[in-house]
């Protein structure tokens, strides 16, 4: 996988945003569907941009406040999330991803996750997008689980096995992004609570032509031994996996959806997060570890400390990667898709979207 950064580009430097005195950008609506043409059949190069927007962040050329979580006491397993960010490099955006989670929805044959991606001008402040951004969320999602597959799977034999723990939405573009960035598999193992999920998710393997055998698994346990890369991509809220022996193959997981696994399994992997802070908020299986032993000292590094070199992943134990998710992989993937569609000139311009241009009137 190459690392040419893809946001010098000139699909990354146009927006709203021109030398001389400030104006007013003009306000855009990007639908669902033009973020998935904006998308579709890129994966690598989306892919490289997670990791140059890591490295920006690690850097430290962004701002990516805590999420703020709305939660009903009337809906208990319902959440709004709001990601407020600011990426620097030269993709130079602010923003907000708002991203609701309503599991009751898919009793009704509609999808759990909405969401919406508002785009600020990096000079006036002034929102100049809305962007449909559960694809966009979804497609960082995926980009970032395949990026750190690659990086952390370095150090030992390439899995051939991969196990998907939940297969809603997050799981099918994670297996899109690892199959479009050289992965193949000899075996896919499915587990959900739900058969019908399972089975739809492997209809989904069969119509894409994935390669391998796909089994489904009853239990975690069977799932979990017969991988050698695991993805947890469940709405699980507690851990649900807690026995560290499952894991003695020592296989690569993908702790996609953050909660899955108790303390015990992550005391006795080699951890890897996105971001600390972000990681170790909010009841996260790494959260629950820094409570339970009053210390960071789990913690190997982040995903950026191991693409720059600063942290070796050894081979001899299982390795967690948990990503909190950032706000700046949204607005970099927003962006991206903000500036394919403006050069396609179908840019859907509202033009009285900002009543008053003037400061006197």
């Amino acid at each position: 996988m190459t690392t040419t950064d893809p946001t010098a580009t000139e699909s990354t430097t146009s927006g709203p945003t021109t030398s001389g005195p400030l104006t007013v950008p003009p306000f855009a609506v990007i639908s669902g569907a033009q973020v998935q043409q904006a998308l579709q059949g890129r994966e690598e190069q989306i892919v490289q941009l997670v990791e140059t927007t890591y490295r920006i962040h690690g850097a430290g050329d962004s701002v990516n406040p805590p999420s703020y979580f709305l939660r009903f006491p009337d809906r208990p397993s319902s959440r709004i999330i709001a990601l407020p960010a600011s990426i620097g490099g030269q993709v130079r955006v602010d923003g907000l991803k708002w991203i609701s989670s309503f599991p009751g929805n898919t009793a009704s044959g509609i999808p759990r996750a909405s969401a919406v991606l508002i785009l600020n001008d990096h000079d006036t402040g002034y929102p100049f997008a809305c962007l449909e951004s559960s694809i966009i969320s979804a497609t960082r999602t995926a980009a970032s689980a395949a990026l750190a597959a690659d990086h952390l799977s370095r150090g030992r034999p390439r899995p051939t096995r991969v196990g998907f723990f939940g297969t809603g939405l997050i799981a099918r573009y994670i297996h899109t992004f690892l199959a479009a960035t050289g992965w193949s598999f000899d075996e896919i193992g499915v587990h959900d609570l739900s058969a019908e999920s399972a089975a739809g998710f492997c209809g989904r393997l069969e119509q894409a032509g994935a390669g391998g055998r796909v089994t489904v698994h009853e239990s975690a346990e069977q799932l979990i031994r017969s991988s050698d890369l695991v993805v947890f991509a469940t709405i699980a809220g507690t851990p649900h996996v807690s026995e560290p022996a499952w894991f003695d193959h020592r296989p690569l997981v993908l702790h996609v959806s953050l909660r899955d696994l108790a303390p015990e399994v992550l005391l006795a992997s080699t951890n890897i997060v996105d971001d600390v802070e972000h990681c170790l908020k909010a009841d996260t299986s790494p959260h629950l570890v820094e409570q339970l032993t009053g210390n960071r000292d789990f913690l190997a590094g982040t995903l950026d400390d191991v693409i720059s070199g600063r942290t070796t992943v050894p081979a001899d134990r299982p390795t967690v990667f948990s990503p909190f998710g950032l706000g700046v992989l949204d607005l970099a993937v927003g962006k991206f898709v903000y500036d394919e569609v403006s050069r396609s000139g179908a840019l859907h311009v509202v033009d009285d979207f900002f009543h008053e241009r003037r400061r006197f009137g």
